[in-house]
């Protein structure tokens, strides 16, 4: 079996959108990002995706101090590849998204490539009380909140990052999206081989039906060819049913608590590792095989972990 046969499983510990109500397994300190991380990579992820947040309060925070308190010490004791956002929360300027990307310099990072409403305001009416102030403001003021991914931001963190060799994991939250990233590759800005994430289930975004996983990979194929690699995440209780629908048609797939707090109907994950394990028995029911860390690197012509500043 050939290296592009593998599946790369890619592993969101953390993320921006869930908040630590809702389950009291979201890790927040550095020392439990760095533990779920470490747990995800030995379970069989290759692709480690990176949020910071707050200690003190679990607050998404992107300031490369945050990243500082947890990045040497994960390439210390694994050997996958970080994948660091850009994406950071909707709230923030893209000058803040990219400033841990720019001052770490890791082999991946996460590339937004179109504007969308990005609706959470819905998991408001599932809980009563929430344990800190801002999380109950941060769900419900995404009524009127539009995700900006503009042109103009996408191509100012590309040259912020053009001279460090990083390259991205191209996230596509609808069909638009795909032909964004045409446009972006027909200009010179991007190059091959693409790392498509399709992202389905999301409130704003394409939906988890089977012929919305199917449009996105049809498009994605008539676009680029064999020119990109691709990837999906199913948001919330989708997670597995896209992953398992991706994997049959040779896809890879993430997994996470960024994506899905849930391992089971009302079970709520106690780690991200869980998560790796149950899709790793998906992907081997299939008769495929799980990528290595090295083989990703192979896969996607990543500069290898001796490359990053941290």
């Amino acid at each position: 079996m050939s290296k592009l046969d593998a599946v790369i499983i890619s592993c969101a510990v953390t993320g921006a959108i869930h908040t630590p109500t809702m389950s009291p397994y979201l890790p927040i300190a550095p020392e439990q990002i760095i533990e779920h991380a470490i747990g995800a990579a030995e379970a069989g992820a290759a692709i480690i995706h990176l949020h910071a947040r707050d200690p003190s309060n679990g607050k998404p925070d992107q300031s490369p101090e945050a990243f500082a308190r947890f990045l040497p010490a994960l390439k210390q004791r694994t050997n996958a590849v970080f994948n660091l956002t850009t994406g950071g929360s909707p709230y923030m300027r893209v000058e803040e998204r990219v400033a841990p990307v720019a001052a770490f310099k890791p082999e991946v990072a996460s590339l937004n490539v179109g504007s969308m409403n990005f609706g959470l305001f819905q998991l408001t009416d599932r809980y009563k009380d929430f344990k800190y102030d801002w999380e109950r403001e941060h769900l419900e003021n995404t009524r009127d909140l539009v995700f900006r991914n503009s042109f103009q931001d996408i191509e100012f963190i590309l040259r912020t990052c053009e001279q460090s060799d990083t390259r991205f994991e191209f996230e596509c939250y609808d069909i638009g999206h795909l032909y964004n990233l045409r446009n972006l590759l027909d200009r010179g800005l991007v190059k091959p081989p693409l790392f498509i994430q399709s992202v389905f289930g999301l409130l704003g975004g394409i939906g988890t039906h089977a012929e919305d996983v199917s449009h996105m990979k049809r498009t994605a194929d008539r676009l680029f060819g064999s020119d990109y690699r691709w990837s999906v995440l199913g948001a919330g209780r989708n997670q597995m049913t896209i992953a398992a629908m991706a994997a049959a048609m040779g896809g890879n797939v993430r997994v996470g608590l960024e994506d899905s707090l849930w391992i089971n109907r009302g079970q709520l994950a106690k780690s991200s590792a869980e998560q790796v394990r149950q899709v790793r028995q998906i992907i081997e029911g299939l008769g495929r095989r799980v990528a290595s860390p090295d083989e990703a690197r192979e896969i996607l012509k990543l500069k290898g972990s001796d490359a990053v500043a941290f």
